[in-house]
């Protein structure tokens, strides 16, 4: 888990980094593991009041492991860490798939998780942002709902989630067209909760703010905003069904291979 994720523990703030800035903190089955296993010991850590979610480097997090799409493509298989032998219906954390706890999890915590985003949050990545409760960007950084590019869909927990912050349109527009946004975008469409020179040390004053109230009202008020959403299962099972039939599809093999190799996709009706 130390190769992937850290976490440190002070005066009631958990700071939590993705430790994999060579890869820009990719996705890969270590890093699933690694984000499962945070959220697990920190649903238990006792005197933790907030968390801060951070990615060490030059990005957030980039998103799904290239290497794995390579791999997809001279090779086969799907290009999901984890899921060749997986039924990604089978539900392995509650209402939740392994993928999606990666997210899900930090939405579960008793406590507030402030994302501090910067360079780039694509795909995967986005979608980890969206497991805390707030999300602080800095001005230059990018996101993306990227999976569209590889012949996916969204399945990391992020449409339950999404479907409580954004317009119909807005999200319908990003989940279709895979477009990159701004900071100063993702601030309008309800994505990010404030824009800020340096993310991390603003999480981390927030953070100590929080960490100085009353836990039990601070915990009370998580479960109660959590309450405020409609029943997230049926959003997570189908995110799972439809990815499920798309995955090593030849259209879907087609938009690794395309993008790979840098030519315009063959797709067929």
């Amino acid at each position: 888990m130390d190769d992937r994720v850290s976490i440190s523990i002070s005066e009631g703030v958990a700071d939590v980094r993705l430790v994999r800035a060579d890869k820009m903190n990719a996705l890969d089955q270590p890093m699933f593991e690694a984000l499962v296993a945070a959220t697990d010991r920190l649903s238990k850590e006792k005197g933790v009041r907030a968390v801060v979610l951070s990615g060490e480097g030059r990005a957030f997090c980039a998103g799904l492991d290239m290497g794995r799409f390579a791999a997809m493509k001279d090779k086969g298989g799907n290009g999901i860490p984890g899921s060749e032998n997986r039924d990604l219906t089978k539900r392995t954390h509650g209402q939740a798939n392994f993928p999606q706890q990666a997210v899900w999890g930090w939405r579960q915590l008793p406590m507030p998780v402030i994302a501090a985003v910067h360079g780039v949050a694509f795909g995967g990545g986005f979608q980890l942002s969206l497991g805390a409760d707030m999300r602080f960007l800095s001005a230059d950084a990018r996101m993306s709902i990227m999976e569209i590019k590889w012949g996916l869909v969204p399945d990391m927990a992020g449409t339950p989630i999404l479907a409580s912050l954004v317009r119909d349109d807005i999200l319908r527009d990003l989940t279709y067209t895979g477009r990159i946004f701004s900071a100063q975008e993702a601030l309008a469409y309800g994505l990010a909760t404030r824009i800020c020179d340096d993310p991390r040390a603003a999480a981390m004053e927030v953070a100590r703010e929080i960490a100085g109230k009353s836990p039990d009202a601070i915990r009370a008020a998580k479960r109660m905003l959590n309450n405020l959403s409609v029943d997230p299962g049926p959003a997570l099972l189908a995110e799972s069904v439809e990815q499920q039939k798309l995955i090593g599809s030849p259209n879907q093999t087609e938009a690794v291979r395309a993008n790979l190799e840098k030519r315009a996709p063959n797709f067929a009706d």
